[in-house]
């Protein structure tokens, strides 16, 4: 049976790109067949890395067959995986998040989660050596993915390894970091095709504040403005979000990659609420700045009160 590799829900690049780089290394390295796949259409920036190193989109799915062999990269949230999850045969878990619970497996399984910005980084130090037998194109992803994660090295994640690993793919790859994050967030920052529900769902995970349940959306540009100009309809479209998809309430947070802040959009008193309690900030707008704040692992979820 080929084992299936994926990541989250809305797959971010990180997300798109480990499954690939672990599918390699199981097929080509372990002689474990194994497949990519995807839990939903890659972000922008996710769909700019598949095409600048020409790598095939994995195929998306919507749920997993009963005994289907499964690595699971990247999150081990079962709200962020499929409903039958638990009915799969799980057979790894490679992740840089907090231990959320809720999984289910067959038998022992090998679990590696390390407090890193990144799964890619977790994943160059499983392969190790062989590292050398990798193709141009995955260690280019896995570059991506570092950089991405990280937000070229100034999200509060980053830490001293990610640094490295990128650095060291980088010169072995004559890719120059800045230059490259540069087409990266460009390339994020293109929200012109999506529609504004696509927009609050493209890079967004649930969570549940004493009762309440958000969808906490992040949308990371070197554009605020081009999101900010649509905030009226993004406020009208986060009602209709929040129905679909069962929470109450949509929080939007659009992180300023370029000047390391983050502007939360404010269409009710409830996250008027949010914004006070959780940040001390005051908002007297439809907007409020939170500067500093550019992660959702590391300072927006952690803070949340309602």
């Amino acid at each position: 049976m080929t084992t299936l590799v994926f990541g989250h829900k809305s797959p971010d690049t990180d997300s798109t790109g480990s499954p690939i780089i672990w599918a390699w290394y199981m097929n080509e390295v372990q002689g474990v067949p194994a497949k990519p796949v995807l839990l939903g259409e890659p972000n922008t920036e996710a769909a700019f890395m598949l095409q600048r190193w020409s790598l095939d989109k994995p195929e998306i799915i919507e749920d997993v067959a009963d005994g289907q062999a499964c690595v699971v990269v990247d999150t081990n949230n079962p709200a962020e995986l499929p409903a039958n999850i638990n009915g799969a045969d799980v057979r790894a878990i490679i992740d840089h998040h907090k231990l959320v619970g809720g999984l289910e497996t067959r038998g022992p399984i090998e679990v590696t989660i390390r407090p890193v910005a990144c799964t890619a980084t977790i994943m160059h130090d499983l392969i190790g050596a062989d590292m050398d037998k990798m193709p141009e194109a995955i260690k280019c992803a896995m570059l991506t993915c570092i950089l991405s994660d990280t937000l070229e090295f100034r999200s509060p994640t980053t830490t001293d390894h990610d640094r490295e690993v990128a650095e060291k793919l980088a010169a072995e790859l004559g890719i120059s970091i800045p230059d490259y994050a540069e087409e990266m967030f460009a390339a994020k920052s293109d929200i012109s095709a999506f529609s504004d529900a696509e927009l609050l769902r493209m890079d967004s995970k649930e969570y549940e504040v004493d009762g309440v349940k958000f969808r906490v959306s992040v949308l990371e540009t070197t554009s605020p403005a081009t999101v900010l100009n649509r905030k009226d309809s993004l406020m009208e479209a986060m009602k209709a979000v929040a129905e679909e998809d069962g929470v109450d309430q949509v929080l939007l947070f659009v992180v300023d990659i370029l000047n390391e802040e983050s502007t939360l959009i404010v269409p009710n008193d409830l996250v008027r609420t949010v914004a006070k309690k959780s940040f001390g900030a005051e908002a007297e707008g439809d907007t409020v700045a939170l500067p500093g704040v550019v992660s959702r692992k590391k300072q927006i979820i952690p803070n949340l009160k309602v």
